[in-house]
């Protein structure tokens, strides 16, 4: 999928490198340039390969020799047995000694006059279990993520006063208490430190109409206290254009919109558009961090 992807994605400006298992060169050959994990070793364990990958491309980015990583997904059980962390995101956060990340579900739209607005959805909390949520969403919390993500739409998307909305927790946003204290007692603090800042920050907004708000062009992004309100909601509206990018890094990263699809793997059916995007996206992200957008 990587090399349909590339093939694509209109590249005729952009120097591309890809690293991954020795078994794989032969479909990148007339694409761009590959570089064989382990010395050209071949049968190396998928979690191990996928984390050499990672390292590697890690390293690239931050002495400099690439401008940007785009990832293809990676099986999170593989990871774990092969001895790595198997969140993809907290991977790159660790190899990169960044403090904080976030990551920012967008489909930026096909742009040009009259465009529809982009649809844009951090996860303020990503890969736990559903029970350790109301733990998690603090205020500290929300006040740190939204803060990243105004920087984010600030610098990378040029947008001189992002607009964004905090999704509520608890059903219809608690109604003033009849269905859970969180949107008081936590939303209410963090909004009161965001107050004044150079953003616009609203909520807490019902988890059931910011979304539609949001991606009707009220909002410039919406922050989802977990991640299936976040993730039910954008790739039932965007699948297939979706792109992942981690904000917070010292590097532009992206990645598709979708996991591995190991029962489609191999027969010629994958759908490459939300990588064919990812690649677009951190080709403009990264033309823009170096002034040339």
């Amino acid at each position: 999928m990587t090399a349909k992807a590339l093939a694509a994605a209109d590249l005729h400006d952009v120097t591309v490198r890809v690293t991954g298992p020795v078994e794989f060169a032969a479909d990148f050959r007339d694409v761009c340039r590959y570089e064989a994990l382990e010395g050209g070793a071949a049968g190396l364990a998928p979690g191990r390969a996928a984390g050499l990958a990672i390292e590697r491309a890690v390293q690239w980015a931050l002495t400099g020799e690439v401008d940007a990583l785009v990832t293809a997904p990676v099986h999170k059980p593989a990871l774990e047995e092969a001895g790595y962390h198997p969140g993809h995101t907290e991977m790159l956060m660790a190899l990169s000694g960044a403090p904080r990340v976030g990551m920012l579900m967008c489909d930026e739209g096909p742009g040009g006059e009259g465009a529809r607005p982009a649809k844009r959805v951090l996860l303020a909390t990503t890969h736990i279990p559903l029970a350790r949520v109301p733990d998690a969403v603090t205020a500290e919390l929300l006040v740190a993520q939204t803060r990243l993500l105004a920087a984010a739409l600030h610098s990378d998307w040029r947008l001189p006063t992002p607009r964004i909305a905090l999704c509520a927790l608890n059903p219809h946003a608690s109604d003033e208490g009849l269905f859970g204290s969180e949107e008081h007692e936590v939303y209410g603090p963090a909004l009161a430190t965001l107050e004044n800042g150079p953003w616009s920050v609203t909520g807490p907004v019902p988890a059931d109409t910011v979304f539609g708000r949001a991606f009707a062009g009220e909002f410039d992004a919406v922050v989802a206290p977990y991640h299936d309100v976040g993730m039910a909601a954008f790739k039932t509206a965007a699948f297939g254009q979706g792109v992942n990018v981690t904000i917070g890094l010292p590097f532009v990263r992206t990645s598709p919109d979708h996991g591995t699809a190991f029962d489609i793997a191999g027969k010629g059916v994958a759908d490459a558009s939300s990588m064919v995007e990812a690649i677009r996206l951190a080709i403009r992200l990264a033309r823009g961090r170096h002034g040339m957008a």
